[in-house]
């Protein structure tokens, strides 16, 4: 039955052309699935984990207790969570380093205004929710309830990555000479952010600007009060730092135990930080002199104002600002492209905006000239958003690079260009089932779980794969044709009758692939790999099947170059074989 459909297409001008019409518009449009969103690409997908951290960063100038308040808030939150097990909060230091943790600095942090929070969750197994939704859901809420306690704090939201370690999804950096221009374009460039789409957690990686108060001693006021410079250090030491003031022995401590003297947390915390919530402060605290009078400690001191000094950030021997954000259940390509469309636009009113040559970050960097000053910047793009790109990158290379290799591999076979155009034509034309599957998948994950399901670089690593399954197939109806016709079957009757007898084989490896992808495709990670050699096998096997086929009756070089082969090709020779005969012309 298959043998009489495939003569009847291979008879026909007109229907051949029907099936070339429908496989190039099968790929056509399955390649408009990428451009129409349809099918949305992503580094890797998230992946539900039993962990995730809030780190929590206040104001830079910002105490202790304002950080713990904020974080007390924090926790309260989370603690209505049934999913949660239990949780660890870090105050004034970053928590154990785990892999999220290596990569964004938690090491480094031991300011009074950083804290960090690990959740623990129950096992994921026996949650309904996956950690990333849970993420998804708490990140507006925790935020709207504790980020207005302190002016000036981030709460951001760490999962555990499921790709390359990197600083966050999208990282700008900014380099230029300017500290305040480099300031003021990053806060600039932050607020564009926070308008797209997707993107959370946004933060400008600097310190604040803004200022302390240095305590002098005046040593004149001193002298005439009767006073010593020691006296007035030590009071004010003592007080808000504390000291030794003396030992105490017991029988039961083999060292002396010192006895630490200071004034108790709350009457040492200083309300506001203005320079009155300081003079108040310290007029509280007195001396006597010898003569016996008490003099309040801010009539002999002086208070300067000193503006802070933010750290500086270099790179490559450059200054740079860092901005960074996380993407929210979505792929990182598109609010990227999106907010880099919005930074030009916004960013030209004030700069001079041109893209940066090259193609190691696919022009996406931009150079900055500001019009008045001639000052100039250089806006980079970082972070999992780069390591997307150079790894499609690459994968794309070594697809190009495994299609060249097969091409001349196939050509020093069979001696024809033809030949091998057709092998890799089939291999090629797998992607129609590879961007189908995904976007069938995609609508059936939103409609269960709400999530999208992308195309990743484990999905290009599956289609990757399928050229070799694909361009087997196409072999076996090629030799197989080839040892018809050199037995006098007519070219037509012979590639119907390679097709009917190659089927079977050709659909059992396909159903092989199948059963042994499917539970790859339930994975968070490879599920990419498992649909695109599933749904890729199928193409592949409705390609080979009627598609290759109709190229091979197009070319002459199928025919061995002998008398009878000739006479075959032209359309003469045997019309019909036995299927004991076709057994034992089997290659």
């Amino acid at each position: 039955m298959l043998e009489s459909f495939i003569y009847n297409i291979l008879q026909s001008k007109k229907k051949k052309r029907i099936v070339i019409g429908l496989v190039l518009f099968a790929l056509m449009a399955s390649i408009a699935l990428i451009p129409a969103k349809l099918v949305l690409a992503k580094m890797l997908p998230g992946k539900s984990a039993n962990t995730f951290t809030v780190y929590v960063d206040t104001a830079t100038d910002s105490s202790v207790l304002q950080t713990k308040e904020v974080t007390t808030c924090v926790v309260n939150e989370l603690k209505k969570e049934e999913g949660i097990l239990n949780m660890e909060i870090f105050l004034g230091q970053g928590a154990p380093l785990d892999y999220a943790g290596l990569v964004k600095g938690s090491a480094f942090k031991q300011m009074q205004n950083q804290a960090e929070i690990v959740i623990n969750l129950t096992d994921k197994h026996h949650r309904p929710e996956a950690s990333f939704m849970m993420v998804h859901r708490l990140r507006p809420q925790v935020q709207k309830v504790c980020g207005w306690m302190v002016p000036g704090t981030t709460i951001k939201f760490i999962e555990m990555p499921s790709g390359p370690p990197t600083l966050a999804t999208i990282v700008v950096n900014l380099f230029g000479e300017n500290h305040g221009l480099t300031r003021y374009t990053a806060e600039k460039v932050a607020k564009i952010m926070k308008k797209t789409e997707g993107l959370a957690d946004i933060e400008i990686m600097q310190d604040d600007f803004y200022t302390r108060y240095e305590v002098v001693p005046d040593k004149e006021k001193i002298m005439r009060s009767g006073l010593s410079v020691k006296q007035v250090n030590d009071i004010l030491y003592m007080a808000f730092k504390g000291v030794i003031v003396a030992t105490k022995n017991s029988r039961n401590q083999q060292d002396q135990i010192p006895i630490f003297v200071r004034l108790s947390e709350e009457t040492r915390t200083i309300q506001g930080n203005s320079k009155d919530d300081l003079i108040w402060k310290l007029s509280t605290l007195k001396l006597m002199n010898p003569m016996g009078m008490m003099i309040p400690l801010k009539e002999i001191v002086e208070f300067k104002a000193i503006p802070s000094t933010p750290a500086i950030f270099r790179k490559d021997l450059r200054n740079m600002t860092t901005i960074t954000a996380e993407c929210d259940l979505v792929s990182q390509v598109y609010p990227l492209l999106e907010t880099r469309d919005m930074m030009i636009e916004a960013l030209r009113e004030e700069f001079n905006v041109t893209k940066v040559p090259g193609m190691s970050t696919f022009m996406f960097d931009l150079n900055l000239e500001h019009k008045k000053t001639g000052e100039k910047l250089l806006l980079q793009f970082d972070g999992e958003m780069k390591v997307s790109l150079d790894t499609f990158r690459d994968l794309g290379g070594a697809f190009i690079s495994a299609l060249i290799l097969m091409f001349l591999l196939i050509v020093v076979y069979y001696k024809s260009f033809a030949l091998s155009g057709i092998v890799l034509a089939g291999s090629f034309l797998s992607i129609i089932g590879v961007l189908f599957g995904h976007m069938i998948t995609d609508f059936v994950a939103l409609y269960l779980t709400g999530v999208n399901f992308f195309l990743t670089a484990t999905s290009l690593i599956g289609f990757i794969s399928l050229m070799g399954i694909s361009a087997r197939s196409s072999l076996l109806l090629i030799d197989f044709s080839r040892s018809l016709i050199s037995n006098g079957i007519e070219k037509k009757r012979a590639i119907a009758i390679s097709v009917a007898t190659r089927a079977k084989p050709i659909v059992m490896t396909t159903v092989a692939i199948i059963l042994g992808s499917a539970l790859l495709a339930t994975d968070p990670i490879f599920g990419g790999l498992g649909i695109a050699l599933i749904f890729g096998s199928l193409a592949a096997t409705v390609v080979s099947l009627f598609f290759i086929p109709v190229l091979m009756d197009n070319v002459a070089a199928l025919c061995p170059e002998s008398v009878m082969d000739v006479q075959a090709c032209a359309g003469g020779g045997i019309d019909h074989l036995d299927e004991g005969e076709i057994e034992e012309i089997a290659p």
